[in-house]
C-alpha cells in the first residue's frame, strides 16, 4: 500500500474490512461513506479471484472514459508497482480495459455501453460507485455470471436518495452495522450521527471547533480519535435482518482514522448553509441517502394546486392548448391550457397552466385523436425509445410537433431546434424540470380534482440532488427513485411546447385564469 498507511496491507486502520474480505455471499452490497477502504477491498477480491481461483473478473465503473482510464492509472497500476507478486501475475497491462493474467482476465468496463457488458463471461462482478452508473444496465451485467458455477457480485457506492441506486440494493440486504466494545462501559455500540459527535462551536472558522470529539452514545465517555484503531479492533458486523439472502454493509466516516472529528463538524456546519454541502455531508460523510428540503414535489404542493374542476373531455377552438408526451411502455400525456396572469417578456413566468387532461395510451395513433380532440396547438414528444413512431407522428402534424432529446450542449432554458424536416430539438433536462416542476411550488399550475394517483406519484418521483462541479460551483441534477416519473416528463414536454406554440404567428395565451 501507498500513503497514508504505506507497507503491506493491514486491517489495523480498517478493521471493518476484515469480515467482507472473507465473505463468500453471492451478492454483497456496501452503502458507505467516501474513502472508507472498500475500493481496496474490491481490488483485493479481484486479485484473489484472478491469482488463486483463476477466475475472470469484470470491474464496472460509471463510464469507460474517464473512469476506466483513471482507475487503471490511479488504482491498478500503483498496486502492481507496489507489489512484486501482483506485478508478476499480469503479462499484458497496456490495454486500459483488459488486463491478462495467464488464462484469467480483468476486464474494466463502463456502465454506459450495453455492448461492453454483453459478451464477456466472468465469475466476479464489481460495481464501483453504483449511484453514478446507468442503473438499467446493472441487471444486464448480472447476466455475465449466470453461466458460472462459482459467482459473486459486489456493489459499492456512496448513496444518493432513498430507493435509488445502492440504497435500493441495500434495503433488500441484511443491513449489517459495525459494532465494537466501548472502552468506557464495555457495552457493544456503534458510531452514529448526531449522538456520537460532540461539536464544540457553531462557527466553522472558530479554532474551538478543533475540540470536537467522538463519544460513546451509551455512556457518554470520550472516544479519542488517536486511539481509534485500538477501540475499534475486535469489532463485529451485526445484521439488522437475518432472513436476507444478500449481505449488506454500512459504515460512516465517524469510524475513519483519517478524517478527524472536527472535519466532520465543519462539514456539518457548512451543510446548514449550502444545499450541495448538505447533500455531500449526508451522502459522503455519513453514507446515508438524503433529500434536501424543497428538492422534490410533495403531496401538500399538489393539494394546494388542485382546483374545483374535473378533467375536460375535450376543448373548444380558440384556446391556447399544448401537449407533452413521454414515451415508454405506455405513452403518458398531459394536455394543458394556458392563461396570462401578469405582464412580462418570459412566457413561462407570466402564465398559469391549467391541466385539462392527463393519461396514458398504448398506440401513437391515439395521440392523433388527442391532438384533434383538444385542438392542440403544439406538442413536444420524447424522441426515444420509439424514434420512428415519434417521427411519423410529428410528420402527420407537420410544424406542430417536435421530438425532444435531453442533451448537454445547451444551457438554461435554451431550445436548440434542429432542421425542420427532422422535427427534433435538444434541451437541458435539469433547467426545464426546474421550470416545469417549479410550478407546483409557485402554485402557477391548476390541477383537476380527479387527477390520477399515478400522476401524483410520478411528479413526486424526481429529486433534485446538489453537488459541486470541478470548479466548486453548485450544480443540480434530477434523479428518480424506484417510482416511475413518466408524467413528470410529460409535464416537462408540455412546458416546452408552450414556448414553441407562442412562436406560431398570432397565437397568444388567453387572459385571465378560469
Amino acid at each position: 500500500m501507498g500513503p497514508p498507511y504505506p507497507g503491506p496491507w493491514s486491517f489495523k486502520h480498517h478493521p471493518w474490512l476484515r469480515q467482507p474480505h472473507d465473505d463468500e455471499t453471492e451478492t454483497i452490497v456496501v452503502q458507505k461513506a467516501a474513502q472508507m477502504g472498500f475500493t481496496e477491498w474490491a481490488l483485493n477480491r479481484a486479485f484473489f479471484h484472478i491469482d488463486i481461483l483463476n477466475h475472470n473478473v469484470m470491474y464496472i465503473l460509471p463510464a469507460t472514459t474517464p473512469d476506466a482510464s483513471d482507475f487503471s492509472s490511479s488504482r491498478f497500476d500503483p498496486a502492481l508497482e507496489l507489489s512484486p507478486h501482483l506485478n508478476s501475475l499480469f503479462v499484458d497491462v497496456k490495454n486500459v480495459g483488459h488486463k491478462r493474467s495467464g488464462s484469467a482476465n480483468l476486464f474494466i468496463r463502463g456502465s454506459r455501453s450495453e455492448s461492453q457488458l454483453r459478451s464477456i463471461p466472468a465469475s466476479l462482478l464489481i460495481f464501483d460507485e453504483v449511484d453514478v452508473m446507468v442503473l438499467k444496465n446493472i441487471a444486464l451485467a448480472f447476466e455475465r455470471v449466470s453461466g458460472q458455477l462459482e459467482k459473486q457480485k459486489l456493489l459499492l457506492s456512496t448513496p444518493t436518495i432513498d430507493n435509488y441506486g445502492i440504497n435500493n440494493y441495500y434495503r433488500n440486504s441484511s443491513q449489517d452495522h459495525y459494532l465494537f466494545k466501548c472502552p468506557g462501559c464495555n457495552k457493544m455500540t456503534e458510531l452514529v450521527f448526531p449522538e456520537c459527535l460532540v461539536i464544540t462551536s457553531e462557527d466553522d472558522t472558530d479554532p474551538a471547533i478543533k475540540n470536537t470529539h467522538i463519544k460513546c452514545k451509551e455512556c457518554g465517555v470520550t472516544l479519542p480519535h488517536e486511539t481509534k484503531h485500538e477501540w475499534l479492533a475486535g469489532g463485529e458486523w451485526v445484521p439488522t435482518f437475518t432472513n436476507k439472502m444478500d449481505k449488506g454493509y454500512h459504515v460512516n466516516q465517524l469510524y475513519s482514522t483519517t478524517v478527524k472529528p472536527y472535519e466532520l463538524a465543519i462539514s456539518y456546519i457548512k451543510a446548514q448553509r449550502d444545499p450541495s454541502d448538505e447533500q455531500e455531508f449526508y451522502n459522503s460523510k455519513l453514507g446515508v441517502p438524503h433529500i434536501v428540503s424543497g428538492s422534490r414535489i410533495t403531496d401538500t404542493m399538489i393539494s394546494e394546486c388542485t382546483g374545483g374542476y374535473k378533467s375536460y373531455p375535450d376543448m373548444k377552438a380558440g384556446s391556447f392548448i399544448t401537449m407533452g408526451v413521454d414515451v415508454g411502455g405506455w405513452l403518458h400525456y398531459e394536455v394543458d391550457q394556458w392563461f396570462i396572469n401578469r405582464s412580462g417578456s418570459d412566457i413561462h413566468t407570466s402564465t398559469t397552466c391549467k391541466v385539462l387532461k392527463e393519461g396514458k395510451v398504448q398506440h401513437f395513433e391515439q395521440l392523433d385523436e388527442l391532438m384533434m380532440q383538444y385542438k392542440v396547438l403544439f406538442c413536444v414528444i420524447d424522441a426515444n425509445p420509439e424514434r420512428r413512431k415519434a417521427l411519423e407522428f410529428a410528420q402527420r402534424f407537420y410544424g406542430r410537433v417536435r421530438m425532444c432529446f435531453y442533451g448537454n450542449a445547451v444551457n438554461g432554458k435554451e431550445i436548440h431546434l434542429h432542421d425542420e424536416d427532422q422535427h427534433t430539438m435538444t434541451v437541458d433536462r435539469t433547467s426545464w424540470l426546474d421550470l416545469s416542476l417549479g410550478r407546483f411550488k409557485l402554485k402557477s399550475i391548476l390541477l383537476p380534482v380527479d387527477l390520477s394517483i399515478e400522476y401524483k406519484d410520478h411528479v413526486k418521483s424526481p429529486v433534485r440532488i446538489y453537488k459541486k462541479d470541478a470548479t466548486g460551483n453548485q450544480v443540480g441534477v434530477y434523479v428518480t427513485g424506484s417510482v416511475e416519473d413518466h408524467f413528470a416528463h410529460a409535464r416537462n414536454y408540455s412546458e416546452m411546447a408552450l414556448e414553441l406554440a407562442g412562436s406560431l404567428g398570432g397565437h397568444q395565451p388567453v387572459g385571465g385564469v378560469v
